[in-house]
Parts: C-alpha cells; structure tokens; sequence
C-alpha cells in the first residue's frame, strides 16, 4: 500500500479501533485493532478481549510499543502460527503503538498449520485495513496578528498546507495555524509576502501529532 515518506522521528499508527470478522471452515475469526501509548494499555486490550470472548479456543495476540516492547502469542494454537502472523503484518506495514487480537471460535475443522497462518494473517490485516492508518508527525502553530479586511486572505493561505484553529479578535485579529512543521517555512513566506509584510506568521509552538493517510 502506497503512503507519505517517513520524516525524521515520524512513524505511522493505527487511526482508531476496528473488529472485523470471517468464517473459514466452520472457525470464527474475529480481528480487532487499537492505537495505544504503551504496554499497560494493550495489556488490558487483550485482558478485556479474554473475558468478551472467554468461551472461544483461542485469544491470540500481539503488540508493539514505538521505542519498546514488541510482544506476541499463540495462545493455545501450535507454535509460529498465530501470533507470529499476526505480528509480522504490523512489521509489514510497518506500524507502531497497535494492539491485534484474533478470537477464534473452533469449528471442528483442522486448518493445518498454512491454513492457520493464512487465517490469523488476513484476520489480523483485515482488522487493520478497517481501524485506517495515520501517520504520527511534527506540526508547529503559527499565529498570524492581520487586520480585519486581511483575515480571509490569511485563512485562506493556512488552510492550504494546515488547518485554522483559535481566531481572536481585537483591535486586529490573531489567527492561529496548525502546519505539519515541512511547511512552516513556505506558509509563513507566502503570507508575509502575499500581505506586502503587513501580517508576519510567528511560531508559538510545536507538537506530535496523528494524521490520516489511509481510510
């Protein structure tokens, strides 16, 4: 799957939870997906998923946290061929801060240990082609101070590389922008020179945020 370049210190993350499911012979597979910040949080992901599906053969797993822990298990199903899986469509695709559980309920049909694996795999990337992927990057925030017949000009030059945020109004207006932090340099030029040197973008801040690049 085709998605942005990687800057320095970025990486990607599922953009929100997702539960999908399937049947293959008989077994029911149900896929689910979470962002989270650490291993406390996938912990209780898995902990909450045992006890929604405490009546199912298996509760598989994995998780990776971005800088730390990496973790998997096959709970019950022979060696390497669920958690493993499941892991290594994350890798794939290169994702951090996710938990994936995979329930499977038995349908009293033996997948074999390549049935096994296809199964927990296209569980695992269903479940996260559904939760969509973002990519967790720099931005800084800008805040502009114009005049009020420049406002919609301003609003206008944010609005094409970030997004507008808190509008104040005074004796001027002061005009808040959020801009991944690559466009920071070329946004402030361009409203500086679009309003001949009248309104000069200041920087006020900067912070890590996620940002959908795939549904």
């Amino acid at each position: 799957m085709e998605r942005v370049a990687l800057g320095e210190g970025e990486y990607y993350i599922p953009t929100g939870a997702s539960e999908t499911e399937f049947t293959e012979k008989r077994s029911r597979f149900i896929g689910h997906v979470w962002p989270v910040e650490g291993e406390d949080a996938a912990r209780a992901y898995i902990e909450e998923t045992r006890k929604k599906y405490h009546d199912a053969r298996h509760n598989c797993w994995c998780y990776a946290v971005s800088g730390g822990a990496v973790r998997y298990c096959d709970d019950g199903e022979p060696q390497g061929t669920a958690g493993q899986p499941m892991l290594g469509v994350f890798q794939k695709e290169g994702i951090e801060n996710y938990c994936c559980v995979v329930t499977r309920y038995f349908g009293g049909i033996l997948l074999g240990a390549g049935g096994l694996v296809r199964a927990y795999t296209r569980s695992a990337k269903d479940a996260l082609d559904a939760a969509g992927i973002s990519v967790v990057r720099r931005w800084t925030q800008l805040a502009v101070r114009c005049p009020y017949h420049l406002l919609e000009q301003v609003k206008r030059e944010g609005e094409q590389s970030g997004t507008i945020g808190e509008v104040s109004y005074g004796a001027d207006v002061t005009v808040h922008i959020l801009l991944p932090a690559a466009q920071t340099q070329a946004v402030s030029t361009r409203i500086t020179e679009r309003t001949a040197g009248v309104c000069i973008p200041k920087v006020i801040g900067e912070q890590w945020l996620p940002v959908p690049v795939l549904p």
